[in-house]
């Protein structure tokens, strides 16, 4: 069948996934983020709120600027792969939440995405990755 052919390109096709999902993240969510400084990360780490956290919301913010820009990034190279994926499910994570409770815009791309890390958590970064060349970690479906 195809599917018997096509699976030893798995780590080809987890690369351009890599690429594109953690590329998309730096240019269409991070990077304006991250560049707005502290005023624009003040903003974003007011939905730490919702959780009962009421201080720090320039730091929360930050990170989750740096997250969906530096850690878009290392996801496309295959840098530390799985903390990154945590971070940004996590952010994904408060994304969905703040969405949902405010009301301001949609939660569903932030709720989606949030799913798609979860389930690239296990797969590993795959053999086309920095951590597999530097590290020697190898835990993809094709490896």
């Amino acid at each position: 069948m195809m599917g018997d052919r096509l699976a030893k390109y798995s780590d080809a096709g987890l690369l351009i996934f890599r690429l594109g999902f953690g590329l998309g993240f730096l240019f269409f969510h991070g990077w304006g983020k991250l560049v707005g400084g502290p005023e624009r990360w003040a903003g974003l780490g007011q939905a730490m709120e919702l959780f009962g956290i009421g201080f720090g919301h320039t730091f929360f913010g930050f990170m989750a600027a740096f997250a969906e820009s530096i850690g878009g990034v290392l996801l496309a190279v295959g840098l530390f792969y799985r903390p990154v994926c945590a971070l940004l499910a996590f952010t994904m994570f408060v994304a969905t939440v703040s969405h949902f409770v405010s009301g301001q815009g949609t939660p569903a791309h932030a709720f989606k995405n949030l799913f798609v890390l979860v389930g690239l958590l296990p797969l590993g970064p795959g053999r086309y990755s920095l951590d597999a060349l530097w590290f020697g970690k190898r835990a993809a479906p094709g490896a």
